[in-house]
């Protein structure tokens, strides 16, 4: 396969395709765990995508829901194998959240709603180097070095010219007003936003203090929406030690309602620039 095969997506694929041969099949994770003798767990995190997955793994379990079509049992296989391949970011070595990496190399569209700090894909390098060395006080140089240059090669989805994501953010006023690494950094880091904001595909929005509370008081979260029909969209939510990703159509539609709420509440387009524009001259 060539190298643009993206191993998150296809074991996404590949997962949700034998969780609908098992269900067609009538039978549970765990009777199908109790029959290959492994552990439900690894049932679940192969069907979620979360794990690779080997094609002996796929061959049993084709054996298990007796498939009798033996060109699916080889498509399946094949996908097997494209799901173990390394994306671009492998080269980086181990990287926390190279799942949403994964997913969001492949995503068509991203709502982002961040309450502390401005996103990753809309951050400078002076802003990401203060904001990872502060919020990681024990990580190496080279290991904060590693991850910056990881947010810059995410950033290419921003610029691409043939297949540019689809941005939107809502900011909260704190995130322009949090004063990382120094008030050079944070005006350049404005400056750069708004720009950012100019582009066609990306839209920047900010929820002023004076507004109150407000749907996002819970915290950050993104929504990811993918271009093939058959991958459901998925809330991702970062945590300190693990992350959540959230794929069921009813937690899906909850976050996204909440996100038009934000969308609705915070300042428009062009009130939203020149919020940041006036923020942004502070810090001369």
């Amino acid at each position: 396969m060539a190298s643009s095969v993206n191993p998150t997506v296809r074991r996404r694929r590949l997962g949700q395709e034998l969780r609908r041969l098992r269900e067609q099949k009538g039978m549970t994770a765990e009777e199908v765990a109790e029959r290959l003798l492994v552990s439900q767990s690894k049932i679940s995190r192969l069907e979620n995508g979360r794990r690779s997955i080997s094609q002996r793994d796929v061959r049993d379990l084709c054996g298990v829901y007796e498939v009798d079509d033996q060109r699916m049992v080889e498509s399946l296989m094949e996908m097997a194998k494209d799901s173990r391949q390394q994306g671009w970011w492998h080269s980086f070595g181990d990287i926390p959240y190279s799942v949403y990496i994964g997913l969001e190399t492949d995503a068509a569209s991203l709502r982002v709603y961040d309450p502390q700090v401005v996103p990753g894909l809309l951050q400078t390098r002076r802003y990401a180097e203060s904001l990872i060395t502060g919020a990681l006080p024990e990580t190496a140089a080279a290991d904060i070095e590693k991850r910056v240059q990881v947010r810059l090669r995410r950033q290419q989805r921003i610029n691409s010219r043939e297949n540019p994501l689809r941005l939107w953010t809502v900011l909260d006023e704190a995130a322009l007003k949090r004063v990382v690494g120094n008030r050079a950094v944070m005006r350049e880091q404005l400056e750069h936003l708004v720009e950012q904001a100019q582009l066609p595909h990306v839209t920047v929005q900010v929820i002023p203090f004076e507004l109150g509370a407000h749907p996002g008081l819970n915290g950050q979260y993104a929504i990811l929406e993918f271009p093939d029909a058959s991958d459901s969209s998925v809330v991702y939510i970062e945590g300190v030690t693990s992350d959540l990703y959230l794929e069921k159509p009813n937690d899906v539609q909850k976050y996204s309602v909440m996100y038009e709420h934000l969308r609705a509440q915070a300042l428009n387009v062009e009130q939203s620039r020149q919020f940041i524009e006036d923020i942004a001259k502070s810090y001369a």
